[in-house]
Formats: structure tokens, sequence, C-alpha cells
């Protein structure tokens, strides 16, 4: 489904991806940790197109996507989604524009079809009859279910979540993680989740990579990695801050 190849990116002079191999496979869902500034976020952008990595290539369903020009990239964002981390709704949108502004992008202009397809994404997230809201109404789990609602209305292949659980009590994250799995044995999607939040990471992830220094230090299901004794992951994972200097 999808493959990055030695992905290389700088950030405001400082290299943050150092040269990130990492295959996903069809239907698969991976989670990727790593401390924060690491560059699990960029990483995200640089798949979406967002961002145009240094060095290094990205392949999506065999088809090398790096360096296509804006026009090319069109009918590959249309199968890829992304719930960024601030759930990313217009404000100044209702619920049912935020979600038709994907389609209205590809063309679609059927109100009909429009509010069928919004109606529906709707109902799979359990917001039904929430269209004419406006996200300042939305709490932040609903907010974080209409925005993956938008991004699943075009029934991408490839899913990526950008920090899902943050900012949520433990019962709103648990939702929002088991919408995950729902999601995708309904979809048929592929999965990439970025978290900090081990809990999320060993209930959604078919395998947890660990991104260490601008690459992927160490990768595995759930139970290898809890297992792993080498330090820098077994901190991690056990949130132990052993060698860090606290000041003050």
């Amino acid at each position: 489904m999808l493959e990055l190849k030695g992905i290389q990116k700088s950030m405001g002079g400082q290299a943050v991806l150092r040269g990130v191999n990492l295959k996903i496979g069809s239907a698969e869902k991976v989670v990727v940790i790593g401390r924060s500034g690491c560059g699990k976020s960029v990483m995200l952008r640089i798949i979406m197109g967002l961002l145009t990595p240094e060095a290094g290539e990205v392949f999506f369903e065999g088809t090398r996507l790096t360096g296509l020009s804006e026009e090319a990239w069109n009918p590959y964002r249309k199968k890829i989604g992304m719930l960024f981390q601030g759930a990313a709704l217009f404000d100044s949108l209702s619920v049912f524009d935020n979600l038709a502004f994907p389609l209205r992008e590809h063309g679609e202009k059927n109100e009909d079809v429009l509010r069928e397809k919004v109606t529906e994404a709707l109902k799979i997230v359990s917001l039904s009859g929430t269209e004419e809201k406006m996200p300042a109404e939305l709490s932040g789990g609903m907010k974080k279910r209409a925005a993956l609602a938008r991004a699943i209305i075009c029934r991408p292949a490839l899913m990526l979540y950008d920090e899902p659980t943050t900012g949520l009590d433990p019962i709103v994250a648990d939702s929002i993680n088991r919408l995950i799995l729902h999601l995708g044995k309904m979809l048929g999607m592929a999965s990439i989740v970025v978290t900090h939040d081990m809990t999320s990471a060993r209930m959604v992830g078919d395998r947890i990579a660990y991104l260490h220094e601008g690459k992927i230090y160490f990768q595995g299901t759930p139970e290898q990695v809890d297992k792993c004794e080498d330090p820098l992951v077994r901190d991690f994972v056990r949130g132990h801050a052993e060698g860090i200097d606290v000041v003050g």
C-alpha cells in the first residue's frame, strides 16, 4: 500500500527525518510513536504531499509520488485521508459544509448526492443529526468524529491519524480508538496512527514503529514492543525519564 524509502527532511535548518524507511501493508494498522519533535507529524505531511522531502521516495500503490506535480497528486489525495491533531474543521462552515468540502473539491455538484454521502458519513461516526451545527457547538470528541467523517467521506485506501486522542478524557479517547478499529474493518483501509498514548498504540496497532533521531529505530507487534529491553524503547514505552536532567 505505502512505502517510504530513505525519507529526509529538515525544518528551520534542523534535520528532522534522516532516512525513514517504512512499509505499510494493505489494511494494516501501523502506529508510529516517538518523543515530541521527532518528526512524526512531518512524516504524515510528506505522505499527504503537503511537504516535499529533501531526499528519499514515497510509493503509494506502486506509484512513485515523490516529485509529482500538484495536478498529478490530486487523484492520490482522494485516496489518502487525514485526521489532523486539532481536527482542523472550518470554523465558519457547518458540519454539513465541512464534510461536503472535499467532495466539492473533487467536482461533486449534485446536492442530493452530497446530502446522501454526508448523512452516511455522519451515521458511521455516530453524529447523525448534527449537519447544521457549527464546530463551536461541538465537544472535543464530537469535533474529532466530525473530522473523521470528513476524512473518510471519499472512502480513502489509507488513513493518517495525527494524535487522535490528544486532549480527550480516557472514555472519549477509548471511543475514538474503537472508531479507528471499526473504520479500518468496515472500509478495509490501511492506517498510520501517530500517538504518544501507549494505551491507544496497543489497542489500535497491528505493528508499532518507534521513530528516534530521524529514523525508525525499532518496530514490532505491540507484544514485541512491550517485551523489548532496548533502553530507548523500554523507557519510552514505560514512561521513564531516567538519564534526563531536571533543572529547578
